[in-house]
């Protein structure tokens, strides 16, 4: 018990330093002054009790939310600055999700920005069977920016932009009208209660967490200022690859294990790029991108995936020995820690010659495969995924419509 106060008084007392320096205070008033903020802001109530809500932020955990960012911070950055957008926002996704690119909610937000898959859509992201975008780290980064330059445009000030991301454009709108002043004093109003607590409390955090992220003192005082240092520290490249390349290829090329190549691309679904859509790309650790180009074959034909629904009655022994695979590499391929295989699941399965399937999943652009159950017809295929017939023989390469049980149709997108 004495050393969690001991701690905790040394975090207050270092805090305490850090906010009444001169030149923690000239940051503050720039970050302000980022935020469309007035100067008076720091001497408001809502702010004196920023310092109260420090005590929820433990030095250890706001440290190493600190580090879990420090791969991406750099890049996201520059992408900020050149997009005219305030590198305080990158505290807003510290705020959302603690930079960890795999957080979600239970609202289906996902990602270091939480984008919901409806504005994901919006904004160009991508999530299928293969990629969630919204795990990208600098596509993602790319439509926050636009959504975020969009609020501006809409509100005009962006502490307004910061606040509609959070809560959304409609609450902020009605919150306005309903003060009948953008003030942030008044909208922030803990009696009238204009926006949600949660929204209340937004502007605080990103501000307390910029301030403290920038303070010296404070992360000298805790053995951490190389994280001040952090601009200038090597992160990562993109790098193009071919369409289903395996990501084990080209971890190897570079003296990797794949599962620190994977912790670079947490927007793969799989242990391989995306066998469809524009050409494939990978981030690689900036160090390695010599031996990448020196080692990686860019002429060797990757293997192809097609997604397969399992049906009744399927087993993950059934479907592997189906594709030519043992039944630990379909576990392996799918991420799969468990044997219990519902209906309806989708599984990436390998695409080659010796398959049932005629048609490449990435030269069709097929997401799916359907296996031919009894009763069913060209037709009843077509009808059921909203696909012209003469579509569904071109993708598959047939020369009449005659199916038979068992076999394998590619979906092609439509």
């Amino acid at each position: 018990m004495y050393k969690v106060i001991l701690a905790l008084f040394l975090l207050f007392q270092s805090l305490h330093a850090f906010l009444n320096t001169d030149n923690n205070y000239d940051k503050q008033l720039t970050a302000l002054k980022n935020f469309d903020l007035p100067n008076t802001f720091l001497k408001d109530s809502i702010f004196i009790s920023m310092k109260e809500d420090v005590e929820v932020y433990k030095t250890k955990h706001f440290l190493r939310t600190l580090e879990n960012g420090d791969r991406f911070v750099p890049i996201l950055q520059k992408k900020m600055q050149e997009a005219g957008v305030p590198t305080e926002f990158l505290y807003l996704a510290m705020t959302e999700s603690s930079f960890d690119p795999y957080s979600s909610s239970p609202a289906r937000a996902s990602g270091i920005w939480q984008f919901i898959p409806e504005t994901a859509r919006r904004y160009g992201l991508v999530n299928n069977a293969f990629v969630d975008e919204r795990r990208d780290p600098i596509k993602s980064t790319e439509a926050a920016i636009a959504y975020l330059k969009r609020l501006h445009d809409m509100f005009g000030k962006w502490y307004l932009a910061a606040l509609a991301y959070n809560c959304g454009e409609g609450a902020v709108t009605k919150a306005i009208a309903k003060a009948g002043t953008d003030d942030i004093s008044v909208l922030l109003d803990e009696n009238q209660k204009y926006l949600p607590k949660e929204s209340r409390l937004y502007i605080r955090k990103i501000l307390m967490m910029s301030f403290i992220s920038s303070s010296t003192d404070f992360m000298l005082d805790n053995g951490s200022e190389y994280l001040l240092n952090r601009a200038n520290n090597a992160t990562f490249v993109k790098v193009a690859v071919p369409n289903g390349t395996h990501l084990k290829d080209v971890a190897e090329s570079m003296g990797i294990s794949v599962r620190e190549l994977q912790s670079y691309n947490p927007h793969l679904k799989h242990a391989f790029t995306s066998p469809i859509g524009e050409k494939g790309y990978l981030y690689i650790p900036q160090d390695r991108q010599v031996a990448f180009s020196q080692n990686f074959d860019q002429t060797k034909e990757p293997q192809k995936y097609a997604v397969y629904t399992s049906q009744k009655g399927d087993s993950l022994q059934s479907i592997a020995k189906k594709y030519g695979m043992s039944y630990q590499s379909l576990m392996d391929l799918n991420n799969l820690k468990s044997a219990a295989l519902k209906p309806k699941t989708e599984l990436v399965v390998p695409f080659g010659a010796s398959m049932p399937v005629t048609a490449s999943v990435s030269s069709a652009g097929a997401e799916k495969m359907y296996i031919i159950k009894a009763g069913d017809t060209i037709e009843t295929v077509s009808k059921k995924y909203d696909i012209p017939v003469a579509q569904l023989l071109k993708a598959n390469k047939k020369k009449n419509a005659l199916v038979k049980v068992g076999e394998s149709i590619v979906i092609p997108k439509n």
